[in-house]
């Protein structure tokens, strides 16, 4: 007898869409069409989507701060995540100075253990490159770890410099693992903050053009080229704008292994946001800054012509209440971050309703080609016989208006306030157990598992 039948649905991959009912055993898909025979519950699917579940590849949760944590634990950023459709996330894991590899891990691993409701995976952010932690990098992807972050921004905190860029994609490349690079001229945005903060310029709006898009391209170009020098693959993330886009098409025109990513928020914001009257465009204060409506536009092309290879939330809550007035007076002193592990599915796929790219396309940037990336496929991000019965229901008729109020992350507030949404999560399966029902969650703290992931390959993809 099946645990779970989900019936009268449309499965939608990566490669296609069909009807077809899916049979789960034991966390499992075991069956996908044919006569299921009993099982202990049938879910009526009829004239839903049925997917696999999201895999939100760039989370901070539970993330330090100037003294502080962000707002999401692994507890509510977790369920946020589960009630957007989203069953897999890979967050990272930030090395503090003196720290060993392995003992940042142990934290991290104690900061989801009995809270994450979904399964979950680390990347490590490298910021204290020793020997010790050079010869780590080799030793990770054995243990599950098989990415590496690397920041080029952030003078005084997690920048690196190119020599630690280089010797860690060098790392990489022996071990198999994918170095992942927050692309940003760190010096050029510090000397710029110092100019604004002097001509007494301190509200929001001066975040972003202290980081133009030139900061940006830079970082990027120089990031690919190390990557070219060091015969190593690189992701680069959250990109924003057309001269970081020229930069990854022309290193895949020279030969490099290059993908890179975008957000929601890139999608939907502009940085005309961050000049909102009475302090709230410190809403939208995270870094890379939002660019242009041109911008946009750029983005969900490259979306939909395959130029970019996913989209991640990056979700990063600070509250605007408490933590983001601490920088009311500087700009600089604004926590970086932008809350949307739960709007992310809901708002990618708006893009279906406006003939951008098909339901497929979709599901491959919200889950496949993420669990491609980061070595989570086939287990995750497919609808397979022997995959985690990790799915979605997803309804493509239902209607919302996106306000805080209906969302679970622990901030208090949305950058998609009063947005009109159609297409939603409405049953959510992660490894064959029923996590959210009618939008509702339903799970348990703890349930979830963290994912040993395989190191990275090309022939994946």
């Amino acid at each position: 007898m099946l645990d779970l039948v989900i019936e009268n649905g449309v499965v939608v991959t990566a490669a296609g869409a069909s009807p077809a009912d899916v049979g789960i055993k034991d966390g499992r898909i075991v069956q996908l069409g044919g006569d299921m025979g009993d099982a202990e519950r049938i879910i009526d699917a009829q004239g839903n989507y049925v997917i696999p579940g999201g895999v939100d590849v760039h989370t901070h949760l539970d993330a330090p701060g100037n003294g502080h944590s962000s707002a999401d634990d692994f507890l509510s950023g977790t369920i946020a995540a589960a009630c957007g459709g989203t069953t897999t996330i890979v967050d990272f894991c930030q090395q503090a100075r003196g720290q060993s590899l392995h003992e940042a891990l142990d934290v991290w691993h104690a900061k989801a253990r009995d809270k994450a409701v979904i399964d979950y995976g680390f990347h490590i952010i490298v910021v204290d490159f020793t020997p010790g932690v050079e010869a780590e990098l080799i030793e990770l992807p054995d243990e599950g770890v098989s990415s590496f972050k690397l920041f080029l921004a952030y003078k005084g905190a997690q920048m690196v410099d190119d020599r630690t860029v280089v010797r860690t994609l060098h790392q990489a490349r022996r071990s198999g693992a994918l170095v992942m690079v927050h692309a940003e001229n760190g010096d050029a945005a510090d000397f710029l903050v110092e100019q604004n903060l002097a001509a007494g310029n301190t509200a929001p709006i001066y975040h972003a053009l202290s980081r133009p898009p030139l900061v940006e391209a830079e970082a990027t170009n120089r990031a690919i080229v190390l990557a070219e020098l060091a015969g190593a693959p690189i992701y680069i993330v959250h990109l924003t704008t057309r001269g970081s886009l020229d930069a990854v098409i022309a290193g895949r025109l020279r030969g490099v292994d290059v993908s890179a990513e975008t957000c929601t928020h890139y999608l939907y914001s502009t940085q005309d946001d961050l000049g909102r009257e009475n302090f709230e465009g410190a809403k939208w204060v995270f870094t890379p800054p939002a660019r242009t409506v041109d911008d946009q536009a750029l983005l969900w092309d490259a979306l939909a012509f395959g130029t970019l290879q996913a989209v991640s939330s990056d979700h990063g809550s600070w509250s605007f209440g408490e933590h983001r007035q601490r920088g009311r007076n500087n700009f600089a002193e604004i926590p970086n971050g932008a809350v949307g592990i739960e709007e992310r599915m809901m708002m990618v796929y708006q893009a279906v309703n406006q003939g951008r790219f098909s339901v497929s396309r979709f599901v491959d940037l919200v889950s496949t080609t993420p669990a491609r990336l980061f070595g989570l496929y086939p287990q995750k991000g497919s609808i397979a016989v022997g995959s985690d019965a990790d799915l979605v229901i997803w309804d493509p008729e239902a209607k919302t208006t996106i306000t805080q109020s209906m969302l679970h992350h622990g901030g208090d507030y949305s950058l998609y306030e009063g947005q009109k949404v159609r297409g939603l999560p409405t049953t959510v399966v992660s490894r064959g157990e029923v996590i959210v029902e009618d939008r509702v969650f339903v799970g348990m703290a703890g349930r979830g598992r963290f994912i040993k992931r395989k190191r990275f390959d090309r022939g994946r993809l």
